[in-house]
């Protein structure tokens, strides 16, 4: 148990980095879902939520102020690309953003067919020319990993209907690896924004 629990510590300290840049290395595109009938023409400006940056799920630790900032800048980054200015006061802005991050653990069970063997020696009977003493036919290999995936979220709130209007999802399995590179945090957010705002760009098709 205890070694279980350091492997997930490791994994989640270099998690949220990983989980954003599966984004940007090729994986699965972002899960979009939006409102469809509201009017994001009009949106110059956001302001982050109170709350933006919180983590749940199967987490004993908490997301540093250093990490915590790397995505704020990414996020800033990939909406400046898109003419929206990120605003300090929350009462300035068009629409609200809150982005966090959800993990849990998982088990990946798979089986497998294992070839057979033959030994090297062989002997003579009457009902067969020869007969394998030392053989074994197909066999099937079970292995079992665990591991934790992680969620990431990103809400576009409006802010008189306190209600999420847009919303960009990514999953991925967090490793250990941790990553300071902000270029990489703001390829990442690009591709979760590249679907904001609506009809834009990619919206989560495959």
């Amino acid at each position: 148990m205890k070694t279980a629990y350091n492997t997930f510590k490791v994994a989640l300290l270099g998690g949220l980095s990983m989980l954003l840049l599966a984004c940007a290395s090729g994986p699965p595109k972002p899960d979009v879902d939006y409102n469809q009938s509201y009017d994001f023409s009009q949106v110059r400006s956001v302001a982050f939520l109170e709350d933006s940056g919180s983590v749940a799920g199967d987490n004993p630790l908490q997301l540093s102020d250093i990490q915590k900032d790397r995505v704020d800048t990414a996020i800033r980054h990939a909406l400046s690309l898109k003419g929206i200015a990120l605003v300090e006061d929350a009462a300035e802005a068009d629409m609200l953003i809150s982005w966090h991050l959800l993990t849990q653990f998982k088990t990946d069970v798979q089986t497998y067919d294992s070839p057979g063997y033959m030994g090297m020696y062989y002997g003579y009977n009457r009902y067969s020319l020869y007969n394998c003493w030392s053989c074994r036919g197909m066999s099937t290999e079970v292995s079992v990993r665990d591991y934790t995936e992680g969620t990431f979220i990103v809400d576009m709130i409006d802010p008189e209907m306190e209600r999420s209007v847009w919303r960009g999802v990514t999953h991925s399995r967090l490793t250990g690896k941790q990553l300071q590179d902000q270029s990489r945090y703001n390829e990442a957010a690009e591709v979760i924004f590249a679907a904001f705002p609506p009809g834009s760009g990619v919206e989560g098709e495959e």
